[in-house]
């Protein structure tokens, strides 16, 4: 599988989106599946999950996003859970954990809380010492998280097109941060991230044996050349790897800081996505591009949805809609100037996402390009002839106004139901599949 999909992520109480038009109804779902969007990152937050008491789930919260996930199931689109954080909680400017989970260490507690734009609040001195505190488990925090997790694997683990939990989001490794943004901090994976990961992951594993577990490396890893220290579990075999891609000169243009060359982002895109691959194999873990974008710069989408296929990575992009986002480095973010109309698509935006591309492979994945200018997509994979299933590619419906022509070697259309191609093999040989716009 390659997913292509969104981020749902709605940060304002009840960290749901609401059944109407500025959040999430059928009509939404609709668009994501005509569009070719298989795959959604949905934010689970722990302060959503367990607002009240540790390991005490919130039955409307539940509700409200089940509504979410059978719209998106009915549209055979796949969801990761994401227990998103940003700035641990709303008093620090963020949002994430829950009330209770909020005990504001000494001597910071003396003073009202500071509260900085986002991410720059991470780095108070309060902030990092609060994840310090949460590693260390001080005050049962680590065990409340965990007890999140057993509510919500108790109450998905057998949700259609469930693609599994991301335990953490952006996870911030406290007052070492320095050395995280220097080396990558290889000591706080071992001493803080991978115990804290593993434990979740037993936890679930308790309740779900299916589903894959997503780990997350240090936030800093996403936006910078860092290697990142994730080592096997022993036993596991269904895990992750959740890693984002925000390229620094794109960073610095939404700050509005002169010097970024958004050029220099197919170098970075090109190493995160050699180094991702790397760290899943090491980790013995399927990997997933879970976060980028967040941007209206059109030339550093189409480098990073470029290189994503050139690597065959599946994504998941950087949103779907704004919902008034409290925590982020560019406004720019939604797919839409309102997000009441889904008429009022930023079009070229929609250009670079929307992509004819494999969605299933019934062997071997080897190379795909897709030129957005042009709709001229190629796909060579090597069949799999013990998989009765057909390989999948889903054509784009707003590259091809006249139409699109499919010529395949070794192998053959099968089906067409709707914008989705049903190949088989009629050899051993590697099959290659093409689209172009007809022309008249």
């Amino acid at each position: 599988m390659i997913v292509h999909g969104l981020n749902l992520v709605y940060k304002r109480k009840p960290y749901a989106p609401p059944a109407k038009v500025t959040g999430f109804q059928a009509r939404d779902a609709r668009w994501l599946a005509r569009h070719g969007f298989n795959g959604a990152r949905i934010g689970t937050l722990w302060a959503g999950l367990t607002p009240d008491a540790p390991g005490q789930g919130d039955p409307s919260y539940l509700k409200r996003w089940q509504r979410v996930m059978d719209l998106l199931a009915g549209q055979k689109i796949w969801m990761q859970l994401d227990a998103h954080q940003d700035q641990w909680h709303e008093i620090y400017g963020g949002e994430g954990a829950p009330d209770w989970a909020v005990i504001r260490p000494a001597p910071y507690n003396a003073l009202p809380p500071v509260v900085a734009p986002f991410p720059t609040g991470y780095w108070t001195p309060e902030v990092s010492t609060v994840f310090d505190n949460f590693w260390a488990n001080q005050d049962g925090l680590l065990d409340g998280w965990v007890a999140a997790w057993r509510v919500a694997a108790k109450e998905w683990k057998r949700q259609p097109y469930l693609m599994g939990y991301d335990l953490i989001n952006e996870p911030w490794m406290g007052t070492e941060w320095e050395t995280c943004l220097v080396d990558g901090c290889p000591s706080s994976y071992a001493n803080e991230l991978q115990p804290a990961l593993e434990k979740a992951t037993r936890a679930i594993r308790k309740i779900d044996q299916r589903n894959i577990v997503w780990w997350e490396p240090q936030q800093f890893a996403g936006g910078q050349k860092l290697d990142t220290f994730f080592e096997k579990m022993v036993g596991e075999r269904q895990l992750g790897l959740s890693w984002h891609s925000y390229c620094p000169d794109v960073f610095l243009e939404s700050q509005g800081i002169p010097g970024g060359d958004v050029e220099n982002c197919t170098d970075f895109a090109n190493d995160r996505q050699r180094h991702a691959l790397g760290q899943a194999r090491e980790m013995n873990a399927v990997p997933l591009m879970s976060e980028w974008g967040a941007t209206d710069n059109i030339r550093a989408i189409e480098i990073d949805a470029d290189v994503a296929d050139r690597h065959l990575m599946g994504w998941t992009h950087w949103a779907y809609k704004f919902w008034n986002d409290p925590t982020t480095a560019d406004n720019a973010q939604g797919l839409f100037r309102d997000d009441r109309d889904l008429t009022t698509v930023k079009k070229a935006k929609l250009r670079r996402l929307v992509r004819t591309y494999a969605q299933a492979t019934a062997g071997t994945p080897l190379r795909m390009r897709f030129d957005a200018k042009t709709g001229a997509f190629a796909y060579r994979y090597r069949p799999d002839r013990r998989i009765t299933a057909p390989t999948q590619v889903f054509v784009s419906p707003i590259h091809y106004p006249r139409g699109y022509v499919v010529r395949v070697d070794n192998g053959r259309v099968v089906r067409r139901d709707g914008r989705l191609l049903s190949v088989q093999p009629t050899s051993r040989q590697v099959v290659t599949v093409r689209v172009v716009q007809r022309r008249r």
